[in-house]
């Protein structure tokens, strides 16, 4: 598997094959749980204690890429928006995609700083 197959999938950097969470990347279900170690490599998926707050600054950047992107989709499409359309697309938009946001984060955040690098099998 490609490493952004890989990503996207929510797999193991270190095999590319076990997954990162117990649930899907989309659930609602145990939003913030992340398997301590690879269901198939058994690589520490925890390096230290509280890694994954440093996700939040990615969190935060996805966040404000659709606030952007949304904003911008509005007044393309709506002459003369109101203040309750921007409100009320920010506002579904990131209750929408919240799981995948915050998943995703801690995937790209262990991806860049988790030190585990690719084995083949």
């Amino acid at each position: 598997m490609s490493a952004i197959g890989a990503v996207l999938g929510a797999k193991c950097p270190q095999c590319r094959s076990g997954n990162l969470f117990p649930v899907s990347p989309f659930s609602f279900k145990k939003l913030s749980a992340i398997n301590s170690s690879c269901p198939k490599c058994q690589a520490n998926l925890n390096p230290e204690p509280d890694f994954y707050y440093g996700a939040m600054y990615i969190s935060y950047a996805f966040s404000v890429a659709l606030v952007i992107t949304s904003l911008t989709i509005i007044n393309i499409l709506i002459e003369e928006p109101e203040l309750w359309m921007y409100l009320t697309t920010v506002f579904v938009g990131n209750l929408m995609l919240f799981p995948a946001m915050l998943r995703y984060s801690k995937v790209l955040y262990l991806y860049g700083l988790g030190k585990l690098k690719y084995r083949e099998n």
